[in-house]
């Protein structure tokens, strides 16, 4: 087994990280930049090393600043958690050069799924389903409106190498494809450093269904069931379920063996996500692939048992998994709600600054996720996500009855935060029925925060 870790991230992930490498016997390095000096990762880590300064690209994006406190400790592996270097070929391809383990999937993996336009190419080649699009990367919006004409409009502009819904453009005619490929592309180039873009048929608002894989060195691959993320906010999810709700027995066979066939085709290691579209005829399709843990893995390892980072880290010390797909049974339902430190009257501006007070719920099916302690500062140098808040239960309806309870008893004075909107949601009758698709926040947020204004909600924009 692993004798010592670094965790190359920070706030609740790396929290979670270094409690189960603690619960291992393993012991935890976590590294911080000077705004994070006071961080709750710093506190309970066997070891916190600082190295750099506040910004992501000092301290938590700066490899070979990393790659030297993980020397100098004697580190035997790194994890990346998510974000951050989580998926950066070059960060691993450093760990693999040094003899430090990447807790993830090798550099030559990430490069393959990493960038979307190839492995597109790889899941055709593998027969998983994908959406109609262009074979690989496009030169230039011209060619990217011949491929537009031929697979029909609307379509999906999308960088190769993006993410978080950066690099992203919808065109429903040919002047929004030059339009939109020039501005995702300066995006993309800004944001990942690659401007490379392809086009896909824009499948209107579908479900978002993931399927969570694990996969060891000895080639033995598992899924873990598929997570509902259709509630998002501009390609960024706010809730998520799993099981998904009214996916059919037979779909979740089907979309869960393309699963385990797309990993398998990327002589994938650790653990991932194969993330795929549902149309409104239950065709299913493959995006993309998550090489990394995600922020909802918590509501597969409520309903499943499986407890996703310490497997993370048996596979990253040489060992098979100790189960089988056979083993693997989903009981329950779960759902989670990512909190986050904004200002929903505000475009769901970042609202960083000193929480004053926090308390936390608990109860039967309630698990929390947070690096928020009293007093503790939210930065405003990093991704404004503050705490998760997962509800399991026997029954959806119970889970929501739980979440409900749950979210009441939260209290995060001192900044805003997007909880009442979450709370609100519990109640909606379109999402208590389920099967909701990507348009759902898009069609009921104007509601929600009437709701939510007339209830005593502040509004500081009007």
């Amino acid at each position: 087994m692993l004798k010592k870790v670094l965790i190359a991230n920070r706030g609740e992930i790396a929290v979670r990280i270094i409690r189960e490498c603690l619960d291992c016997s393993i012991e935890a390095v976590s590294v911080y930049s000077t705004a994070d000096k006071q961080a709750l990762h710093t506190i309970i880590a066997t070891k916190a090393i600082c190295i750099g300064g506040p910004r992501a690209g000092e301290s938590y994006l700066n490899i070979s600043n990393i790659i030297e406190a993980a020397k100098a400790e004697k580190c035997d592996a790194i994890h990346p958690g998510f974000g951050f270097l989580s998926e950066n070929s070059q960060f691993a391809r450093a760990c693999e050069e040094n003899g430090i383990k990447f807790i993830g999937p090798a550099s030559d993996t990430i490069d393959r799924m990493g960038n979307k336009s190839a492995a597109r190419r790889l899941m055709v080649k593998a027969g998983v389903p994908v959406v109609p699009g262009s074979d690989g990367a496009v030169k230039d919006a011209e060619e990217a409106v011949t491929i537009a004409d031929k697979i029909g409009y609307p379509v999906l502009l999308k960088a190769s190498a993006g993410g978080g819904g950066r690099g992203m453009r919808k065109a429903y005619d040919k002047e929004e494809v030059r339009e939109g490929f020039a501005a995702a592309s300066a995006e993309a180039e800004s944001c990942f450093g690659n401007g490379e873009m392809y086009v896909e048929k824009l499948i209107e608002n579908p479900r978002h269904i993931e399927f969570q894989i694990l996969a060891d060195s000895q080639g033995n691959v598992v899924h873990l069931g598929e997570r509902d993320c259709s509630v998002q906010r501009r390609n960024q999810k706010l809730v998520e379920e799993a099981p998904a709700w009214g996916l059919s027995s037979k779909l979740r066979d089907e979309m869960g063996a393309a699963a385990v066939k797309a990993a398998k085709a990327a002589n994938y290691e650790n653990a991932g996500t194969i993330e795929f579209v549902v149309d409104k005829d239950n065709q299913f399709y493959f995006i993309e692939m998550n090489t990394r843990i995600q922020v909802e893995h918590p509501v597969t390892e409520m309903v499943t048992g499986v407890n996703i980072v310490k497997e993370q880290l048996r596979i990253a010390a040489g060992l098979p998994l100790g189960f089988s797909q056979e083993d693997v049974q989903l009981s329950g339902h779960a759902i989670e709600c990512r909190i986050t430190a904004e200002n929903v009257f505000a475009n769901f501006a970042p609202c960083p600054g000193k929480v004053e007070f926090i308390h936390f719920p608990a109860g039967a099916g309630i698990r929390v996720d947070s690096a928020l302690y009293n007093g503790c500062q939210i930065s405003p140098f990093y991704d404004s996500m503050v705490a998760k808040i997962i509800a399991r239960g026997d029954t959806r309806l119970e889970a929501v009855r739980r979440m409900r309870r749950a979210l009441e008893e939260t209290v995060i004075t001192g900044v805003e935060t997007t909880l009442p909107v979450q709370h609100l949601l519990m109640y909606n009758a379109d999402f208590l029925r389920g099967g909701y698709d990507t348009s759902f926040i898009e069609n009921h947020l104007t509601e929600l925060l009437s709701i939510y204004e007339a209830a005593g909600g502040k509004n500081e924009s009007l």
